[in-house]
């Protein structure tokens, strides 16, 4: 197990990191805004279950593999991005009924967990940066390095679930009042649309 003073330093490191928006935070916030705060959380915690799972595989040192082999770091890369792009058209090409909805009906709840846990499991980054940013504050006198590896991710996840909660609760503020107008609706929609597909082109070329 990490020492005390270990996790205090992991974890201002963790915070200081997390506080810088990024993908995941445009990912939760689009969402939040597009279907409400239900959804921007529900979109959060696939994420953070995708998070969870590169955690665990850079722990078990399969994320070591990943980015020693070039063509599954790019099947994984090319593969997320493609799904960045699809999600992003759908959002545009969603049509919006009369009381502001979508007019396929409400976007389920599954859906949006479902989108989440692939938009984070597909994108090697993710697995390379707990690959590169965990083994930091491991220290091999104090036991298995797999359980601290473990732990730190832990720690680093549930950081992230509170501070992509507030980015879903303050975006999703925005949401009621921009349903009430179908236009607004529309350009939400395509706004979204627009975001999901600049973050696969974004993928695609960092």
């Amino acid at each position: 197990m990490p020492t005390s003073n270990t996790l205090i330093t992991f974890m201002g490191a963790a915070l200081a990191v997390l506080l810088v928006p990024g993908p995941s935070v445009a990912y939760v916030m689009s969402r939040s805004i597009a279907h409400g705060r239900a959804a921007g959380l529900v979109s959060m915690l696939g994420l953070e279950t995708g998070a969870m799972l590169h955690m665990c595989a850079a722990a078990g040192g399969v994320a070591a593999l990943v980015a020693a082999s070039h063509p599954v770091y790019a099947a994984l890369r090319y593969g997320g991005a493609a799904y960045l792009v699809f999600l992003g058209i759908r959002e545009i090409r969603a049509a919006v009924g009369p009381e502001g909805a979508s007019a396929e009906g409400v976007v389920t709840r599954g859906r949006l967990y479902r989108d989440g846990v692939l938009v984070d499991l597909l994108n090697p980054k993710s697995a390379l940066f707990f690959l590169a940013f965990l083994p930091q504050f491991v220290e091999p006198v104090r036991g298995s390095m797999s359980g601290q590896v473990m732990v730190l991710g832990c720690c680093f996840v549930v950081l992230a679930v509170v501070c992509d909660t507030s980015y879903a609760l303050i975006a999703g503020s925005f949401s009621r009042r921009l349903k009430a107008s179908v236009r607004a609706q529309l350009l939400v929609n395509r706004a979204t649309g627009c975001v999901f597909i600049a973050l696969g082109v974004f993928a695609c070329a960092a």
